[in-house]
C-alpha cells in the first residue's frame, strides 16, 4: 500500500506575490494626498517655486516609500549598530559644515549639489529602527532598570547632540518622544513610565528653572524663551519687546481670519505681506488656515487622521514585535510633530521650529516623511505574508 508524499497546495507564483505584495492603499492616500495640499498651499500662497520643488521632493520619496515597501524590514534589525553610528556621525558631520546666520548662527544642514541634506530629519528613521532592535533585544529582561535606562540612554545622546549642536530643541523632543513610545508598547510597566515622567518633569524644572538661578544656562536664552512664552504671554505683543509671542499671535490672526472657507490666495495678506513669521516651513498651518479656512484645515486634518488610523492598524497586525515597535516609533513620531507644529500654530505649545510632515515645506522632511510611510507598507506587507503563510492547508 503507497502513500502519498504531504504536499501544500499550490498556486501560480505571480498571483500569490500579486495578492500578498499589495501595500495599504489608505496609508498611500493619506501620505500622497498630504503632499497635494501641501504643493496648493505653497502656490497659492506665492510660493511657486518652492512649490514645484516640493512637488519633486514628494515624487522622488513616493518613489523611495514604494521600494521600500518590497523589502522585508527584519533584514534591518541586523544592521543596528551601523544605523545607529551613522546616525550620530550624521548629526555630528554638521558642524563641519558653514553655519546658518538665518537661525541663530546654527549648523543644521550639510549642502548638496541642489539639496541641503537635514541630518536630524533622517536621523529619526535611523533611532527608529536601531532602538527597535535594542529594545527586542532587552524583551525578556524589561522588568530590569537597566533596560529602560539604556533605551532611554540611547536616546538622549542623539538629542543632545542635536540640541546643542544643532540648536535643535524641536527634534531632540521627538528623539525622547521615540524612545518613550517605544517603551510604551515594548510592555514598560506604569510605575516605570510614571517614573520616567517624573524623572523629565523634574530635569525640566532644573534645566528652565534652577540652573538659569545659580547662572548655569543649559538651554540657549531664545530656546528658553519659546519654551516659556506660550505658557506665560505678555499683555502686549510685538517684534520688539517678545519675537516669539509676536510670531504666536500673527498665526492666530491668520487662522481666525480665514473663517469657514477662506480668504483665497489672493487676499491672504498674512503670508503674502510678510506679516506671518515662517509661513512656508514653521507656519504652513496658518498659511492654510487663513487661505482655505476651516474647509482646507479640516481636509487636512482628515488626511492626518487617516494616517495616524492606518499607522495603529498596522502596529496591531505586525508578524514580530520587531515591526510592533518600528510602527510605534514611527506613530509617535508623525503625532508629536503634528500636535507641536499645530499646537504652536494654535498657541497651546511652544514654537520649537518642527516642521509639519508632509505639509511644511523641505526636502529631508518630506523624503523622510515618506520613507516612514515606507516602513509602514513594509510591515503592512509582510504582516500579510505572514498571515497567507499561516492560512495554507496540508493535503495528505
Amino acid at each position: 500500500m503507497s502513500t502519498s508524499p504531504i504536499q501544500l497546495s499550490e498556486e501560480p507564483t505571480t498571483r500569490i506575490r500579486t495578492q500578498l505584495l499589495r501595500i495599504d492603499p489608505l496609508l498611500l492616500l493619506a501620505g500622497v494626498g498630504l503632499a497635494l495640499c501641501s504643493f496648493v498651499t505653497l502656490h497659492g500662497a506665492g510660493y511657486r517655486s518652492d512649490a514645484d520643488k516640493q512637488l519633486l521632493y514628494a515624487g522622488v520619496g513616493l518613489l523611495l516609500a514604494l521600494v521600500m515597501s518590497r523589502f522585508d524590514y527584519s533584514v534591518l534589525r541586523e544592521y543596528r549598530y551601523v544605523f545607529y553610528a551613522l546616525m550620530i556621525v550624521l548629526n555630528i558631520a554638521v558642524y563641519a559644515f558653514p553655519k546658518e546666520p538665518a537661525i541663530g548662527g546654527a549648523h543644521r544642514w550639510i549642502p548638496l549639489p541642489g539639496f541641503s541634506f537635514q541630518s536630524s530629519e533622517f536621523g529619526k528613521l535611523l533611532l527608529i529602527v536601531s532602538l527597535c532592535a535594542f529594545a527586542v533585544d532587552r524583551s525578556r529582561r524589561l522588568s530590569e532598570r537597566q533596560t529602560i535606562a539604556r533605551v532611554m540612554l540611547l536616546a538622549l545622546v542623539p538629542a543632545i547632540i542635536v540640541m546643542k549642536l544643532q540648536s535643535d530643541l524641536g527634534s531632540g523632543l521627538i528623539y525622547v518622544t521615540i524612545a518613550c513610545a517605544i517603551l510604551f508598547f515594548l510592555g514598560t510597566g506604569w510605575k516605570q513610565l510614571a517614573a520616567l515622567a517624573a524623572l523629565f518633569a523634574v530635569a525640566a524644572a532644573i534645566v528652565l528653572i534652577a540652573a538659569p538661578l545659580v547662572g548655569v544656562h543649559v538651554l540657549q536664552p531664545y530656546q528658553t524663551q519659546r519654551l516659556t512664552t506660550f505658557i506665560n504671554p505678555p499683555a502686549n505683543c510685538t517684534s520688539a519687546n517678545n519675537q516669539i509671542c509676536y510670531q504666536l499671535h500673527e498665526g492666530l490672526i491668520a487662522i481666525g481670519s480665514g473663517q469657514k472657507t477662506g480668504v483665497g490666495p489672493e487676499n491672504a495678506t498674512q503670508a503674502t505681506f510678510g506679516l506671518l513669521p515662517e509661513p512656508s516651513t514653521d507656519f504652513i498651518f496658518a498659511v492654510l488656515g487663513e487661505t482655505y479656512g476651516f474647509a482646507g484645515a479640516a481636509l487636512v486634518l482628515s488626511l492626518y487622521a487617516l494616517l495616524i488610523w492606518r499607522a495603529l492598524r498596522i502596529l496591531t497586525m505586525a508578524k514580530n514585535l520587531y515591526g510592533t515597535l518600528i510602527a510605534s516609533g514611527v506613530l509617535a513620531m508623525f503625532m508629536f510633530q503634528i500636535f507641536l507644529n499645530i499646537g504652536m500654530t494654535l498657541g497651546i505649545m511652544p514654537v520649537t521650529g518642527v516642521p509639519l510632515p508632509l505639509l511644511s515645506y523641505g526636502g529631508s522632511s518630506v523624503l523622510a516623511s515618506f520613507l516612514a510611510i515606507g516602513l509602514l507598507q513594509s510591515i503592512h506587507v509582510q504582516a500579510r505574508m505572514a498571515s497567507s503563510g499561516k492560512a495554507r492547508v496540508l493535503i495528505v
